[in-house]
């Protein structure tokens, strides 16, 4: 496997000789799409919770074969219609890429910054609400914080500058971002988007959430979200991301629908897939090929990299 450990990548930051390598509203639909990923998204105070999660890889044809069970036992997240809406993210790295080699390295306790945006990304302003969140993962429980920003104070946190209007309670966060973003010299690295389809649990599967992505496309420049850029697959469009992600435990029906469909467990992470598909690293073990769909005569490949901006 094609990669050096987070050793070295720590070295070089701490400016040690790095060891050898070691192997919807009234405005139309493109707002009301808007609108619909933030409507309980807005500014607000810091949110944190923790939650197992599953990943499978599913082909986009199978995702129709399962929809019928999942709505027939969890309702549809009230932001998501039957096309979903857009999540938007620029993920924060060290020049070294210390929570990339991380996270492929497995480490049992690791966290990982970014800026996130729910909607259309080309409707996106300074006065935007979006999120800074820490992603943290505690042996095997996923743990999120995130402080809701108006864009333009989102972007001043990030790139280490005190924002305008936090309230006390959220000080603690603030100064933990600054410290990192400081500390270890982080910057914008990677973007990645898709379109997601959310469903919640409810009765006894209240706190568990599914979701499922397609399109997840990325860049590794022109990091403002609404930047008319090209983005480029970094997962292959013939599949989807379905995500299981409980409080406690996964009710039996799922794990047993994801075995009667033959789903596999897959170890995938955007960021990381943006980093290899752009280059910024060798491709790990974990990494999906994008250009597997190559020779699939089912997808439209006219329409493969399109990405529309909404009139």
């Amino acid at each position: 496997m094609l990669f050096r450990s987070r050793t070295a990548a720590v070295a070089v930051e701490q400016g040690r000789s790095a060891p050898a390598p070691a192997t919807p509203g009234p405005g139309g639909e493109a707002e009301r799409a808007n609108n619909a990923g933030h409507a309980l998204r807005g500014p607000g105070s810091l949110r944190s919770f923790n939650r197992y999660e599953i990943k499978y890889l599913v082909p986009v044809a199978d995702v129709q074969r399962i929809l019928p069970a999942i709505e027939q036992r969890l309702d549809r997240d009230p932001y998501s219609d039957t096309t979903g809406y857009g999540v938007w993210s620029t993920y924060y790295d060290t020049p070294q890429l210390r929570f990339y080699w991380e996270k492929i390295e497995g480490l049992k306790s690791r966290r990982k910054l970014r800026l996130r945006h729910y909607g259309d990304r080309f409707a996106v302003t300074a006065d935007t609400p979006v999120y800074v969140e820490f992603k943290q993962r505690v042996n095997r429980v996923t743990q999120k914080r995130r402080l809701p920003l108006p864009y333009r104070e989102a972007l001043r946190l990030c790139a280490g500058k005190e924002p305008a209007g936090c309230e006390p309670g959220d000080r603690g966060f603030v100064e933990e971002v600054l410290d990192l973003v400081h500390r270890l010299n982080l910057r914008p690295t990677a973007m990645t988007g898709y379109q997601r389809q959310a469903y919640l649990g409810r009765d006894a599967d209240l706190g568990l959430r599914v979701t499922i992505d397609q399109r997840v496309r990325g860049r590794e420049r022109d990091f403002h979200l609404a930047n008319d850029a090209t983005n480029r697959f970094i997962v292959p469009p013939s599949k989807a991301i379905v995500e299981i992600k409980a409080n406690e435990r996964v009710p039996y029906w799922l794990t047993d629908l994801a075995a009667d469909h033959n789903m596999q467990v897959v170890r995938i992470s955007k960021y990381c897939q943006s980093v290899e598909a752009f280059g910024g690293a060798p491709r790990s073990v974990f990494h999906v090929p994008v250009d597997e769909y190559a020779d699939d005569p089912t997808f439209d490949h006219t329409t493969a990299h399109a990405e529309a901006r909404p009139r």
